[in-house]
């Protein structure tokens, strides 16, 4: 039987509920916004302290901080679009000009090195390039067409970038203050989140950046034609587990050899294997907790679910996302952190 207090608490838990759904349809087209925003915080907070060190003002550290990443973010956009037009046409009248069928006859095995093998394989690679020249183009088209739309999502990201700088030191103290658990369980939860997004965040993303970057230095310094979209699709490949730099390295290797370059093609090859291929184990233990890591299965499904379901972005935060749940059903499993689980595993 409802009498008049219940109906009141019922009407605010429905108030409550439909300003809770508000803030979601608000908050919706910028959630991606606000995590980049976040993850630079995080990922910029070291250098954020040091600045403040010296100079003694929050505010004046993170407007530093925040103006060279912005600085550097915008000058990339500039080279990389504008080189980028540049190399796919490059790259597709190059392939125009290449005798591509004595290539493929000389890389492949006689018995499938026949004419109509070899043509049909160098149609699908004129029709690839030609879509991926297509969509380039329509891709830089869209971007101008939502040049305003674009410079809101940077500022929000920005936005969000100096007030995380700034007061996320008291964000995560007040969250810890509302938590449910004990301080001791929470301290160590909270550990294990840093170590998990210390794990995606810079195990993952910033090793396979450095072994892109390291690649593309190699495609420079060998002469690799249409190095910088070479180099972009490295980092790309050496970000997801598993598939690594090779993917597009040893393929260039295989055509400077096939193209008569055999000095440059040795040469990247001990590069490659040498520099590019073992960055990750020097670059790994350094940068990442050597005391908690998350299961290379958790970060792969993560990527790849979270690819599908969010677009590049998805390839950060997917693992992560995974990896919080995990943890929060293991808390629950065990109502403390004391012990070993299953999702994480010791490093030696």
């Amino acid at each position: 039987m409802l009498n008049k207090e219940n109906v009141k608490d019922l009407l605010i838990y429905i108030l409550l509920l439909g300003l809770f759904l508000l803030a979601i349809v608000i908050i919706k087209p910028i959630i991606g916004a606000i995590i980049y925003g976040i993850l630079l915080a995080y990922i910029f907070h070291p250098i954020y302290k040091i600045i403040l060190s010296k100079l003694k003002s929050k505010n004046l550290s993170a407007s530093i901080v925040c103006l060279g990443v912005l600085a550097i973010v915008i000058g990339l956009i500039i080279i990389i679009i504008s080189s980028l037009f540049k190399e796919i046409i490059s790259l597709y009248l190059m392939f125009q000009q290449t005798d591509l069928i004595n290539i493929i006859k000389e890389a492949l095995p006689p018995f499938i090195a026949s004419s109509e093998i070899s043509s049909t394989f160098v149609s699908a690679i004129n029709n690839s390039l030609l879509n991926l020249l297509s969509l380039y183009l329509s891709k830089i088209s869209k971007l101008l067409l939502n040049i305003p739309a674009i410079i809101l999502q940077l500022f929000v990201v920005f936005l969000i970038f100096f007030f995380a700088l700034k007061d996320g030191t008291k964000a995560l103290g007040y969250i810890k203050s509302i938590s449910p658990l004990k301080k001791e369980t929470h301290e160590k939860f909270f550990k294990y989140l840093r170590d998990i997004t210390k794990s995606v965040l810079l195990g993952q993303i910033l090793s396979g950046l450095l072994q892109g970057v390291f690649a593309g230095i190699g495609y420079f310094i060998f002469g690799v034609p249409n190095a910088l979209l070479l180099t972009l699709l490295t980092i790309i490949m050496a970000i997801i587990p598993i598939i690594g730099p090779w993917f597009i390295w040893v393929p260039v290797v295989v055509y400077l050899y096939a193209t008569g370059r055999n000095i440059a093609a040795t040469g990247l090859f001990i590069y490659g294997l040498v520099i590019v291929s073992w960055i990750d184990n020097f670059v790994r233990p350094v940068i990442v907790s050597k005391r908690t890591k998350v299961n290379t299965a958790i970060v792969i499904i993560g990527m790849i679910g979270g690819l599908f379901a969010f677009g590049i972005l998805g390839l950060i935060i997917g693992p992560l996302i995974l990896a919080y749940i995990l943890l929060a059903i293991e808390l629950y499993r065990k109502n403390t952190l004391d012990k070993d689980s299953i999702i994480f595993e010791k490093e030696k």
